[in-house]
C-alpha cells in the first residue's frame, strides 16, 4: 500500500509554518491542493475504518470534505494575524463535526501529529450530560478505561479540556467519580512520529487508535441520547 500522507504533505506545512502569507501561499497553491488531498484520501479511508466497528458513523451520511477544518484561519477577534493554520484537522462524527456528538481526530502537524477520540470542550449542557452519566455508570466508565486495547493505545486515559478545582454543583466531595466529574471535557490523545505518520500502514494504525478510544466514543454519545 503506498502511503496516503507523505513526506512532501509534511513539507507544504513546515513551509507553510515559515512563510505564513498570502502571496507564499498563492505561489504554492498547487502543493497546498495536493497536500489537501493527501489529508483528504486519508479520511476516505478512515470512514470506511470507521464504518466497520461504529455503526453511528455507518449510517451517517457523512462528507469527507466537511470532515476537515478549514485551513483559513479566523483572524477576526485575533491579535495573532496568519491567515492560515499551519496543520491539518478532522474530525468525524455522526451528524458532522458541527453537531454535538463525541467523534474521533486526526491532527497532522509536522513534529506534532495526534489521533484520538472523545469531546472537547462542551457545551454546559453537553457536558451536564456526560458528568450525570459517569456518576451513574461509573463502574461501567472505568472498566472502559481499564481495558487493555484502550489504554495500550492511550497509556495517559482520558484528558480533560480544563477542570474544576471543586466538584460541580449538584456532587459532593465525596464521590467515587469526583475527579472525573470535575473534567470540563473528555478527550483522548495519542501523538505519532513523522515517520509513522508517512509510513504505508498509518491509517491501519490510526483505526486501532479509534477502535480502541470507541467504547469512550460510544458511552459519552450514550449520555446525549438522555433527555
Amino acid at each position: 500500500m503506498r502511503p496516503m500522507i507523505t513526506n512532501a504533505t509534511l513539507s507544504f506545512l513546515r513551509h507553510l509554518k515559515a512563510n505564513n502569507d498570502r502571496s507564499w501561499f498563492g505561489e504554492h497553491k498547487s502543493e497546498y491542493q495536493q497536500a489537501y488531498s493527501d489529508m483528504l484520501e486519508t479520511v476516505v479511508h478512515l470512514l470506511v475504518a470507521l464504518s466497520e466497528f461504529d455503526n453511528d458513523i455507518a449510517s451517517s451520511p457523512l462528507d469527507p470534505k466537511s470532515c476537515i477544518m478549514r485551513i483559513n484561519r479566523d483572524i477576526r477577534f485575533s491579535k495573532e494575524k496568519s491567515p492560515y493554520k499551519t496543520n491539518f484537522f478532522a474530525f468525524i462524527n455522526k451528524g458532522g463535526r458541527k453537531s454535538p456528538w463525541g467523534g474521533y481526530y486526526l491532527h497532522l502537524e509536522p513534529g506534532g501529529s495526534f489521533a484520538g477520540g472523545g469531546i472537547y470542550m462542551p457545551e454546559p449542557a453537553v457536558l451536564e450530560q456526560t458528568r450525570r452519566a459517569i456518576d451513574a455508570h461509573f463502574d461501567e466508565w472505568q472498566g472502559i478505561l481499564a481495558e487493555k486495547v484502550f489504554t495500550s493505545q492511550f497509556p495517559d486515559g482520558v484528558l480533560p479540556s480544563g477542570k474544576l478545582v471543586r466538584p460541580p454543583k449538584g456532587y459532593e466531595s465525596d464521590n467515587p467519580a469526583v475527579e472525573y466529574l470535575k473534567f470540563k471535557g473528555y478527550y483522548t490523545q495519542r501523538f505519532f512520529s513523522d515517520d509513522e505518520v508517512c509510513d504505508p500502514e498509518f491509517t491501519t494504525q490510526l483505526a486501532n487508535t479509534f477502535r480502541a478510544v470507541s467504547p469512550v466514543v460510544h458511552f459519552l454519545n450514550r449520555a446525549l441520547l438522555v433527555d
